[in-house]
């Protein structure tokens, strides 16, 4: 399986927490599509005999671009590669973007849709745009224009967020009728104005007691509600997996377009896009860096991927890719897990039990060379 991932990084603001790649310059979109579309075509060669099964489209804000915008990539991509009727196609969208007379690109059949909370005052603090009740109907305006797979985002360990205002978010993710949910955990990544809060003692950090018991409440509500926990953060209705971010986990190759946008042979080469969106506007050929990746650094990378998916890590793969000792080491490392509870052996797959996925990160640097 191979997929496209296209990198839209206009924003109307900065939410205090985001690290990715965005500028608020939206007077430049009309030409970063003219570049884009320039992009797709000029790298089709990389996939010349690849079927792709799936596209994502992410930012950055992505529901900003017009629709006659988003159709133009759309069809562009279409032309230009092997995408398989099936494909899953997914566009990034925030609640603010979305009303109902508003018509998207045909060939769009999943929606991940950024609300992060339905608390109004953690919602201003974020710097969110979308008031709760405007998230609430911009789901309802997706069922309505025929969405059928719909995920959306939330975060907990909010400074100030409690175990009640955690609950009811998930009250009313799970009363939307969404087909998948992503949850992630705050995380202060240096330099985001949230970072410089943190560090000048505006804001403090959750417990980590509290995380725990948060991340807790979701496992337990998720599989109440019938979403399997499939990856860390992820959990979907069965069959409603993210097909694209679960290809990113398994090693499948992905062209990435646009500036700051990554790209993997599926093999040992990896491309970035620079982040740098006047450069990628003047350039013919879009400006990257490239990196070729060791055995080693492919062996970890191999554990640290498996390990955050429910079925974690084949055993006898990681034999036929890297070799009896590397296999002898993987198996070496992991005991002491597995005598403790933390990781369990089944047919042959090396996964996290349930209780171990909030010190998961401590788990896999042990299992890494």
């Amino acid at each position: 399986m191979a997929g496209l991932y296209v990198h839209i990084p206009f924003c109307k603001s900065r939410c205090i927490y985001c690290d990715f790649y965005s500028t608020t310059r939206e007077a430049e979109k009309e030409a970063y599509v003219t570049a884009l579309c320039r992009e797709i075509a000029a790298r089709k060669q990389e996939f010349a005999h690849t079927r792709v099964r799936t596209i994502y489209i992410g930012g950055g804000t992505p529901s900003l671009l017009s629709s006659e915008q988003l159709n133009r990539i759309l069809s562009k991509l279409h032309e230009e590669y092997d995408v398989a009727e099936d494909a899953e196609v997914t566009v990034e969208m925030n609640p603010e973007d979305i009303d109902a007379p508003r018509i998207w690109g045909g060939s769009i059949n999943r929606v991940s849709l950024g609300i992060q909370t339905f608390d109004e005052g953690l919602l201003r603090f974020l710097r969110r745009r979308h008031s709760a009740e405007r998230a609430v109907e911009a789901v309802r305006n997706l069922q309505q224009a025929g969405i059928r797979n719909i995920s959306i985002d939330l975060i907990y360990g909010l400074p100030g967020q409690t175990m009640e205002m955690w609950e009811r978010d998930l009250d009313k993710a799970f009363e939307l009728g969404v087909q998948h949910l992503s949850a992630y955990a705050l995380s202060y990544e240096e330099g985001t104005p949230l970072w410089q809060m943190r560090q000048q003692g505006k804001v403090k950090e959750t417990s980590e007691i509290l995380s725990v018991k948060m991340f807790e409440l979701l496992c337990q509500r998720a599989k109440e509600a019938g979403f399997p926990h499939y990856e860390i953060s992820n959990f979907a209705q069965p069959g409603r997996e993210s097909r694209h971010n679960s290809s990113y986990w398994t090693g499948e190759p992905y062209l990435g377009f646009g500036p700051g946008a990554h790209s993997y042979d599926g093999r040992r080469t990896r491309r970035a896009n620079n982040a740098d969106l006047s450069a990628y506007l003047q350039a013919k050929v879009a400006p990257a860096t490239f990196e070729t990746l060791t055995d080693e650094e492919l062996y970890d990378e191999a554990v640290m991927c498996g390990l955050r998916t429910a079925r974690g890590i084949d055993l006898s793969e990681v034999e036929r890719r890297f070799g009896q000792q590397r296999s002898g080491y993987l198996q070496q490392m992991a005991h002491p897990h597995i005598e403790a509870g933390r990781l369990v052996v089944k047919e042959g797959w090396l996964h996290l039990s349930e209780d171990a996925l909030m010190v998961s990160d401590d788990i896999m640097s042990d299992l890494m060379l």
